[in-house]
């Protein structure tokens, strides 16, 4: 099985999933990280982990279908089985969709479909809820609103700042992602099995 992972910023789920597979965790290639901003620290890490790493950004292109066109042009002949969504700041669009089906996943912290969008942590924290979590779903035309692969509940302590509760949700991302992944390519291979 073969990986790629997309992200825009620090990249800790990134460098989760590429330690489990160094470790045969994950027992699947990373063939690439594909980032949109060319000063994300998470471009450091995959220097760290030898992963090819590419920087397309939307700018450089006429519209989403082109930008979207030259990340499939750098995937197909990678053979590319999943992406996985690290931390990536854009929604993907239909060619992405389309060429994908079934196997864009992405890694949201909080439990959906409450606290979509990219603050999920701060709204839970500011909206008052006891117990917040970790979704990993499907991806679709709908922000965060494919189907749900797996969850996990994180409750927040009374006095708890909100640093301290994206640090415990943080490593609650880093396993529910490394065992998602772990599931996904287990079903994947009993389905090629069978046929």
């Amino acid at each position: 099985m073969n990986i790629a992972v997309f992200a825009s910023g620090n990249g800790s789920n990134f460098a989760a999933i590429a330690e489990a597979i160094k470790k045969g965790e994950i027992k699947a290639n990373l063939k690439a990280l594909i980032v949109d901003k060319p000063k994300a620290y998470v471009i450091s890490r995959a220097k760290e982990y030898n992963i090819p790493c590419y920087i397309v950004k939307l700018k450089d292109f006429n519209n989403k279908e082109e930008y979207e066109e030259k990340i499939v042009s750098i995937l197909k002949p990678l053979n590319i089985d999943l992406i996985c969504l690290a931390g990536y700041m854009k929604i993907c669009g239909e060619v992405l969709l389309n060429n994908y089906p079934n196997k864009i996943i992405n890694i949201h912290p909080a439990l959906l479909p409450a606290f979509k969008g990219a603050h999920a942590i701060l709204d839970a924290y500011n909206y008052g809820v006891k117990i917040t979590g970790v979704t990993i779903h499907y991806v679709n035309n709908e922000i965060d609103g494919g189907k749900i692969i797996a969850q996990e509940a994180v409750t927040i302590n009374d006095d708890e700042k909100i640093e301290t509760l994206e640090t415990r949700i943080h490593e609650v991302e880093h396993k529910l992602y490394v065992k998602t992944i772990n599931k996904l390519l287990e079903d994947y291979n009993a389905r090629i099995i069978k046929c």
